[in-house]
């Protein structure tokens, strides 16, 4: 009786072990995470932005509670140039030689999809993806997790509300002609259309635009009284620029890849007004939350410059990894953390994040979004 049991505890260590060895990225003391950001292309501040937060979130874990079942986590970042052929080479890095667990927080649409195919080879999960494209949730795929509503969701819910509220009689859009600009002008659209109204003029621009007075002259031409912006950083402050140098001046209502500190800091006063939705809550240091003031001059006091937008997505990726690893048990394996996200409830946050869930079908988090308007040169949360 005695053989029996010690050879049933010897198998069942084997198996053990062997399932842990079997799983990329996960050994006795570590797990090592990956992820590609712009850190030296046209979005290098912001990607800066998501090392720092995830990088703090990371050092909080490791030095305040030892990590995540005895095992510390390694983060590690590949520079894409927001590039989707560098993204590719970064994965195929991270995923074939620095054999990463899991791919967290990874920075724009092209590029997480072209990374993608190279995780889910070695079935890798892209968890957090920094871009609300529906295509970082659908179709539906076991390694994909999605926490935040996307660009479609956002519009169809407040491109309606904002027009009744400002009561517009013609809302047109000005979009990036691209799955992200198409993606915005038709959640506005299907939103528009449940208060029985259309997109009276659309209009586009080239990935890479820097002029945009033939459209904003087109919008001007159409008189509308509302536009929707399927714009980013740049985009959206040069359109707000020429449309207030010509005196045009509707309502302007931008997704959340226009929710960024720098367009108030860079466009000035010129963007006093502009609508956007958002997920999270930028942190100012001088925030009425008491905990979220708290958080942005830790942040400052660690990396010695105030925290962002982009540095809150950068925190909550690597915390919601942390929660489900931590939920998945010590014997880590990438079926027993798919399992813990499907079944662990998100919280809300001190970033205004929504309570988000999975399930076994659902690889959406969550599909609310609030919305904010720059106030005297900062975003005020409206709703």
């Amino acid at each position: 009786m005695k053989l029996k049991t010690a050879f049933a505890l010897a198998t069942l260590a084997l198996a053990t072990g062997l399932a842990t060895a079997q799983t990329q990225g996960v050994s006795k003391n570590e797990i090592v995470i990956g992820s590609i950001q712009d850190l030296s292309g046209p979005l290098a501040a912001l990607g800066k932005q998501v090392r720092y937060g995830m990088q703090l979130r990371v050092d909080e874990l490791n030095e305040q509670s030892g990590g995540i079942h005895g095992r510390k986590i390694k983060l590690l970042i590949e520079d894409s140039q927001y590039d989707p052929k560098k993204a590719v080479l970064a994965a195929q890095k991270l995923v074939n030689q620095d054999k990463i667990f899991a791919m967290i927080g990874h920075i724009g649409t092209t590029n997480n999809l072209a990374a993608m195919p190279i995780q889910f080879a070695k079935n890798v999960p892209n968890l957090n993806p920094i871009t609300a494209s529906k295509e970082m949730y659908e179709p539906f795929h076991k390694l994909k997790f999605a926490f935040s509503a996307s660009y479609f969701d956002q519009m169809r819910v407040f491109a309606p509300k904002v027009a009744k509220e400002k009561n517009a009689k013609k809302v047109c859009t000005l979009y990036q002609d691209d799955d992200f600009g198409t993606e915005v002008m038709n959640g506005a659209e299907a939103g528009l259309k449940t208060i029985g109204m259309s997109l009276a003029e659309k209009t586009t621009y080239k990935t890479g635009a820097t002029d945009f007075s033939s459209q904003v002259a087109r919008l001007k031409a159409a008189e509308c009284d509302m536009v929707i912006l399927g714009t980013v950083l740049r985009e959206t402050i040069g359109t707000i620029a020429t449309a207030r140098r010509t005196g045009f001046n509707p309502t302007f209502l931008g997704s959340s890849a226009a929710y960024f500190d720098l367009v108030h800091k860079l466009g000035g006063k010129a963007m006093d007004g502009l609508y956007a939705t958002m997920t999270v809550q930028n942190p100012y240091l001088d925030s009425a939350s008491q905990p979220l003031r708290f958080w942005a001059t830790k942040y400052q006091t660690k990396f010695n410059e105030e925290p962002a937008v982009f540095s809150v997505y950068g925190y909550t990726a690597v915390d919601n990894f942390i929660t489900a690893a931590n939920a998945a048990g010590p014997n880590l394996t990438t079926d027993s953390f798919i399992k813990a996200l499907e079944t662990v409830t998100f919280p809300a946050d001190i970033f205004g994040s929504p309570v988000t869930k999975f399930g076994p079908t659902k690889r959406q988090g969550s599909d609310q979004a609030r919305l904010s308007q720059i106030v005297d040169g900062k975003w005020k949360v409206l709703q």
